[in-house]
């Protein structure tokens, strides 16, 4: 895969691909949903089980969570195009496997030349790892860094604040300061709503 494909005929691979064991387990791949011009990009680890059943990225708790947290940057699920490393579930929700990422990472690096993103928003530590070899997500969690042309933004999972609720303050208080980055870097519009109306929207 080496031109550049549409976010369709990306999902259509994705969809007839047999590139690791994953495919004999799964129920539905889930390639990502979004805009095809979204200046914002999500990469998450891998679909569960409600993924797996609809075919598409974050519709369980987790994915409640995220449309949340979203809000308080300013954004809506509709601005973002939202996709996983890892577009079928592994079996279980146990960890993806070094030869299911290799497998992946293709269709990955074309949904990124297909959108061109200014800003990349990992969400949890294995997308992370793909972006930032090394680094620790409890120690760069919210922090932009610059690569190339574009701002990768590591993120908890949004998972986290269900199993670890002391970290949701922390989660808001980086998709807060996200949201500030975004119209700092004139990705949303200084009147953008900002976490406060978010939150007065959400009372």
């Amino acid at each position: 895969m080496t031109e550049t494909l549409s976010l369709a005929e990306i999902a259509e691979a994705i969809r007839s691909c047999t590139r690791c064991p994953l495919h004999q387990t799964r129920r539905n791949p889930v390639p990502g949903e979004g805009p095809e011009d979204a200046r914002v990009m999500l990469v998450g680890e891998a679909p569960g089980y409600y993924e797996d059943r609809s075919g598409r990225p974050f519709v369980g708790a987790a994915g409640r969570v995220l449309d949340e947290l979203l809000a308080l940057a300013g954004l809506r699920r509709d601005q973002v195009f939202i996709t996983n490393i890892i577009k079928c579930r592994p079996p279980k929700n146990r960890d993806p496997k070094p030869e299911e990422l290799q497998a992946c990472q293709p269709y990955l690096r074309q949904q990124i030349l297909a959108i061109d993103p200014d800003v990349i928003v990992t969400l949890g530590r294995f997308s992370m790892q793909y972006f930032l070899p090394g680094a620790k997500i409890s120690q760069v969690h919210g922090r932009p860094f610059r690569r190339g042309k574009r701002w990768i933004v590591p993120m908890y999972h949004p998972a986290v604040a269900l199993y670890r609720p002391p970290l949701r303050a922390v989660m808001e208080e980086d998709y807060r300061a996200l949201g500030k980055a975004l119209r700092e870097w004139g990705i949303l519009p200084d009147d953008a709503p900002d976490s406060e109306a978010a939150s007065q929207e959400g009372d």
